[in-house]
């Protein structure tokens, strides 16, 4: 099964010098306006929405950057990519990428949120057989080797829990297993949910391995994840700051007004209880709205007048 290419800096819409604010910049334009949530045509507003996370996911990391520009300068050349030894970051007796031989891949996954390209070359892939030893390995039971993916689970799954369908079809095989997969309410980044047996099938009568799915949380437009709390950042006014202000700040299941109180810092946190995700007990952690002070850029004529007043009464005071 070939790879095709995907290029991430087209899907953000960037050029392959941009910055790493420029890169998140335009994630966040493009997720909102994405966002399942909010568009019309939601399946279609869904897969672009996979696409951006995938994009931003590994042009967000800088090392796995380094390793898509390596990749990008040999995709073209006769033969495809040849990626070096473990290039994939796996390790001898553990999971090694899904990559075959010229690009191919060893599983086609449908339904994980990510593409056949970016498992091959920055997910999971197939583990070595648990079992097995050396002289006798000609004679003994096999079990069968553990298959590894990455499933994208967005910040609303990982609240509710949701079951979705999953798909996985083996290099030279032309039938396609598919399988309802539980996403449970409160799963973590990283979290690896196990489908007992569907691995590779073993050999002289061993047990199949197993399917490992690997949470990977969905980057959102709003939020950022810190445990079972999420962190949003709001940007306000000076005048704003100063006086303070009643907000509308958006949250999983809405919107939230919070009280900005007068003399409001800059990088000053907010709580807002029972708004984040569920924690390993079960309850709910918090949303922390975190206040940046914008200053504009351009002021009018009447604008500059009233902070040279401000500046002028400020120094009196001070003086005094």
């Amino acid at each position: 099964m070939a790879v095709q290419f995907r290029d991430y800096y087209e899907t953000l819409g960037v050029s392959k010098t941009a910055s790493e604010d420029e890169i998140r910049s335009a994630f966040r334009k493009l997720a909102r306006k994405y966002h399942p949530d909010v568009a019309k045509d939601k399946k279609t507003a869904e897969e672009k929405f996979k696409q951006i996370n995938e994009a931003y996911e590994v042009l967000s990391d800088p090392e796995k950057r380094r390793k898509y520009d390596r990749l990008g300068e040999n995709w073209n050349q006769p033969g495809g990519f040849q990626p070096p030894p473990q290039w994939g970051g796996g390790q001898p007796g553990g999971f090694r990428w899904g990559s075959g031989e010229n690009g191919g891949v060893e599983f086609e996954f449908g339904g994980t949120g990510f593409s056949d390209f970016f498992e091959a070359f920055f997910g999971g892939g197939r583990g070595r057989s648990a079992f097995g030893g050396f002289g006798q390995r000609g004679t003994m039971a096999e079990r069968g080797s553990d298959v590894e993916a990455d499933i994208m689970v967005t910040l609303e799954e990982a609240l509710h829990g949701s079951t979705r369908q999953v798909s996985l079809r083996r290099a030279g095989s032309k039938k396609t297993e598919t399988y309802q997969v539980k996403i449970p309410r409160g799963v973590r980044e990283g979290q690896r949910i196990r489908l007992a047996g569907q691995g590779e099938a073993g050999e002289r009568g061993g047990k199949s391995g197993d399917l490992f799915l690997r949470v990977r949380l969905a980057r959102h437009p709003d939020f950022s994840v810190e445990g079972s709390d999420l962190v949003h950042e709001v940007k306000i006014a000076p005048w704003q700051a100063t006086l303070g202000d009643q907000l509308i700040v958006p949250t999983l299941e809405g919107s939230a007004r919070l009280k900005l109180p007068p003399g409001t810092q800059g990088g000053q946190r907010f709580r807002l209880r029972g708004r984040g995700l569920p924690g390993v007990s079960g309850q709910r952690g918090d949303l922390y709205v975190v206040a940046q002070i914008s200053v504009p850029k351009k002021l009018s004529e009447r604008e500059r007048e009233i902070w040279e007043q401000l500046a002028q009464l400020h120094g009196r005071e001070k003086s005094g």
